[in-house]
């Protein structure tokens, strides 16, 4: 299946041609460090490319103070990972391994520079790419989650920082390796914590101060303002901002959670062209992430519309954290949600058994026992044959008589003839058991009124599909389901993605009428923006 970047022999010293290094020269300032000096710090800002003419550069524990890694950076090398991009920080610390020189270029200059140079581009995206990945399969990173298992607010900052790809190390609470985290940051180690490095404990552990940590949630105010605001971080939004920054627009992709949505869930995605050996939605959506970055789109989260009014001619965002932008155009990619169900006692088991999402968080609290998944989708399908690789048994309860209806086929048969995973048609849930985390639920048959009792510590809702459009209620038509309303079915006939509301556009599961997967999403993501390029110059012209 394919992975999450390139391949990891790209960040073995893989050189820049000769006329690349004379521009970057051009570009930037030599500067020069003296053996045992800090380069950077965990925290610090990606602000400057930095490319070693000579001497080495080595990454250090935060918390040992000692050379972290057995490599190190060497001449014609440069510092930095996919985080410079989005000028986000770094989070682990760097120094002068010896007398080193390095050229450093503002990282504006630099992506200009990039963006000229393609070649030289590819090369230095390939690398920053990998090392990501090498810190994300190793686990190094100054970010520690201590106590993840004992706290469901530890568990979100958790699944945000794995569903944004953010590499960050798990330690079981009352470990020897979390007692010497705690301690070196002046903690007892006896509650769950959340560090980063020794220097800082974070207060009140959210996945927005995480986000802010890391310079993944951006600042904003009333008086900024892009040409296009692009609401949702999913196939279809992630498929604009490419094709915004591409065409020159000024694109900034807000979303609630992580960057990929509903599909960032999705642990295997066959039937994407192009992929035969499939893909994860994650990782489908960081690729064009990371195309869409190079194109000088920003990203943001977690940030979530609560308004959005029609202000001077422009359209002005409120979110929920009370900062505001401003923008000429918007598009609507939020999605769709699944659905909660009318379970007594589900609120309580939410995040103590009761999972949305079928990721390798999720996946390490079915290990040998039972999983439950509710649904006859495609995306339930696909965390069933990815559950099944822990759990004892994949028990899949479906409410139809067959999956003929609402699942591919190619997926379908894989259940059938997986061993591991049993079907129960006609079937709901009826109670949860258990009394402060998920023991067991109740399987009635529809049919028969028989009833059956599943030991299992995860069950996960995978049903209905409800729009995130309550922030768009009034400004733009709706249908009677809550979604967008587009085209010729709002009165629009130039363009099958135009609102009710000129200058806002929808595209993907949102929007009523269209086909929900993955590869109509970013169709439509990318085609929408010629009609958006359109709206934003009308005044230019």
């Amino acid at each position: 299946m394919e992975t999450i970047a390139f391949d990891l022999r790209q960040m073995q010293r893989t050189p820049l041609a000769d006329e690349h290094v004379a521009a970057i020269s051009a570009a930037g300032t030599e500067r020069a460090y003296s053996a045992g000096t800090v380069v950077v710090r965990q925290g610090d800002q990606m602000d400057r490319f930095i490319y070693l003419l000579e001497g080495e550069i080595e990454v250090i524990d935060a918390f040992t103070g000692e050379r972290a890694l057995p490599s190190s950076l060497g001449p014609g090398q440069y510092m930095g990972e996919i985080a410079f991009l989005s000028g986000g920080r770094y989070t682990m610390p760097m120094r002068a391994a010896k007398d080193t020189r390095v050229v450093e270029v503002e990282r504006h200059r630099m992506l200009t520079l990039m963006a000229q140079i393609p070649e030289m581009s590819d090369i230095i995206i390939g690398v920053f790419a990998a090392r990501r990945l090498r810190q994300l399969k190793e686990g190094d990173a100054t970010l520690r989650l201590i106590g993840e298992d004992e706290s469901q607010v530890l568990r979100r900052v958790a699944e945000f920082a794995s569903r944004n790809r953010i590499p960050y190390r798990s330690l079981a609470l009352g470990s020897a390796e979390s007692i010497a985290a705690a301690r070196a940051c002046g903690i007892d180690g006896v509650a769950p914590a959340v560090i980063f490095g020794k220097e800082h404990v974070v207060e009140n552990p959210t996945p927005a101060a995480v986000a802010r940590l890391l310079g993944l949630n951006l600042e904003f105010s009333e008086s900024d303002q892009v040409d296009v605001l692009i609401v949702g971080g999913g196939p279809a939004g992630v498929a604009a901002g490419v094709y915004a920054g591409a065409e020159g627009l000024k694109a900034l992709v807000v979303e609630d959670l992580a960057i990929g949505g509903q599909a960032g869930t999705s642990s295997r995605i066959e039937n994407y062209m192009g992929f035969p050996t499939g893909i994860s939605g994650a990782d489908l959506v960081w690729r064009g992430e990371i195309q869409a970055m190079k194109f000088g789109t920003r990203f943001s989260m977690p940030h979530r519309v609560v308004t959005l009014e029609r202000l001077n001619g422009s359209f002005c965002a409120r979110f929920d954290n009370g900062q505001s932008i401003c923008a000429c155009a918007v598009i609507v990619a939020t999605g769709v949600q699944y659905r909660r169900l009318s379970l007594e006692r589900l609120e309580a088991f939410e995040g103590h058994g009761v999972y949305y999402a079928a990721t390798e968080i999720e996946a390490r609290y079915c290990r040998s026992t039972d999983a439950v998944i509710i649904g006859g989708g495609n995306s339930a399908g696909q965390a069933a044959m990815y559950l099944s690789r822990t759990a004892r048994m994949v028990h899949l309860v479906v409410r139809g008589r067959t999956l003929a209806a609402s699942m591919s086929d190619y997926l379908s048969s894989r259940l059938a003839a997986d061993p591991k995973i049993k079907i129960h048609f006609e079937s709901e849930v009826t109670a949860l058991l258990g009394p402060n985390h998920l023991e067991k639920v109740v399987i009635s048959n529809r049919a028969s009124k028989a009833q059956q009792e599943i030991s299992t510590r995860a069950m996960f809702v995978m049903v209905g599909a409800a729009p995130n459009t309550e922030w768009l209620r009034g400004l733009v038509q709706l249908d009677s389901k809550g979604f967008v309303q587009t085209g010729t079915q709002c009165g629009q006939l130039n363009s099958p993605y135009a609102t009710s509301m000129a200058g806002i556009f929808a595209v993907g599961d949102v929007r009523a009428g269209s086909v929900k997967r993955v590869a109509s999403a970013v169709g439509e993501g990318s085609v929408v923006v010629s009609k958006v390029w359109e709206y934003v110059r009308r005044d230019v012209r």
